[in-house]
């Protein structure tokens, strides 16, 4: 594992990053997917689903780093799991300090380790999650930064994409969506709430009233 791939692609299991998988085998872009377990209450799930929803070809080299120490002292409700019959969950609770920071760097330390000059990722333009690292200036600015510093250069090609938007692509490459996961707030079954539930649901129910035309 090395230098015979063009680049590591971060991954979820989620609708974006396997959207990205996909566009990534149209594009004949050789890859590794790389699954970061940040101490997520839904990790397992993510990684299994990771492991369903990832192209056939590139399933076995999925990699895993674990930097779930990072966060273990952490009260957001992406560490640690909500009761969903007792507590309340607000946007402010999903907040996890640094997060895509802290993936990208990562990302990029692990591509350049290995001598990989390219590091993928399928953060989309999002005003969700009410983080100031969610934004697509944030991501340009950031990407060029580690650009800049580093052997690695930085592609989030989906940032500047709507949730519809990477929906409607999805469909073309013949992403199983159904089967992507990216709920924040249950650990196995979608909450249908949360504000990554709510964005997924929204863009599949528009493509559903667009192809009903």
């Amino acid at each position: 594992m090395g230098n015979d791939k063009a680049a590591v692609l971060l991954c979820s299991g989620g609708l974006d990053s396997t959207t990205l998988a996909f566009w990534l085998e149209e594009q004949n872009v050789s890859f590794v997917p790389l699954f970061i377990n940040y101490g997520q209450h839904c990790a397992k799930t993510e990684l299994n689903t990771a492991q369903t929803v990832l192209p056939a070809a590139v399933r076995e080299d999925l990699q895993v780093i674990d930097i779930s120490d990072i966060y273990r002292c952490s009260s957001s409700r992406l560490i640690s799991e909500a009761n969903l019959w007792l507590d309340p969950v607000v946007d402010e609770d999903l907040y996890l300090p640094y997060r895509n920071t802290v993936f990208l760097s990562i990302g990029s330390a692990y591509a350049q380790s290995r001598g990989i000059r390219a590091l993928y990722a399928g953060f989309i333009n999002s005003n969700h999650a009410k983080e100031i690292n969610c934004s697509a200036e944030f991501f340009g600015q950031l990407s060029a930064l580690l650009t800049a510093y580093g052997s690695v250069e930085v592609r989030i090609p989906f940032r500047e994409m709507s949730k519809q938007q990477v929906a409607e692509l999805a469909l073309t490459l013949k992403v199983p969506l159904g089967s992507t996961f990216s709920c924040q707030v249950s650990s196995e079954v979608p909450c249908g709430v949360c504000p990554n539930c709510v964005e997924r649901l929204t863009a599949l129910h528009a493509l559903q009233e667009r192809y009903a035309e």
